[in-house]
């Protein structure tokens, strides 16, 4: 690949600062994300320049726009130090973490109460059974004693609205 002209470089250099500065406003483009890929893509100028490069003889010479990959994860770092988050990606993904967080603990806690529920409803089944069955028993119990006398029957014995039976 040649070498480019000074004013092709300060002419990718600006747009660079251009693209850097709208990326921390977070003024992203739909789908990317506040890093040197997105950077570079929308600057214009490849990737590869934000890195270090080799020599023939195995040195390590700065890429043309390290400096600026520099600066702006240094930007980038301050900002987040600070408080505000120049990726809304990564705010809507802690957003979630904790929403999901959330709903956990709500379905564990429904998850408790439905057990406690069912408890109950076997207690109360296993009370009314128990009940009707002293019911039966006190009936057939009622010839012996005459001073008793019987409630009526309902002719239809159905179980009344709302009943498991």
């Amino acid at each position: 690949m040649g070498r480019i002209s000074d004013s092709d470089r300060a002419r990718n250099e600006d747009a660079v600062r251009v693209a850097m500065d709208r990326m921390l406003r977070e003024e992203l483009p739909p789908g990317g994300k506040c890093d040197l890929k997105t950077l570079a893509l929308e600057s214009g100028v490849t990737r590869t320049g934000f890195y270090p490069k080799k020599n023939r003889d195995a040195t390590t010479r700065p890429g043309p726009y390290q400096h600026l990959a520099e600066e702006f994860e240094r930007r980038r770092a301050a900002l987040r130090d600070s408080g505000a988050v120049p990726d809304p990606r990564a705010t809507q993904i802690q957003r979630l973490k904790e929403a999901n967080a959330a709903l956990r603990t709500r379905l564990d806690q429904r998850d408790a109460e439905l057990e406690t529920l069912k408890e109950f409803e076997h207690r109360a089944v296993s009370r009314i059974s128990a009940q009707y069955l002293e019911i039966e028993r006190l009936r057939e119990a009622l010839p012996a004693q005459s001073n008793i006398r019987a409630l009526p029957r309902t002719p239809n014995a159905t179980a009344p609205y709302g009943s498991r039976s």
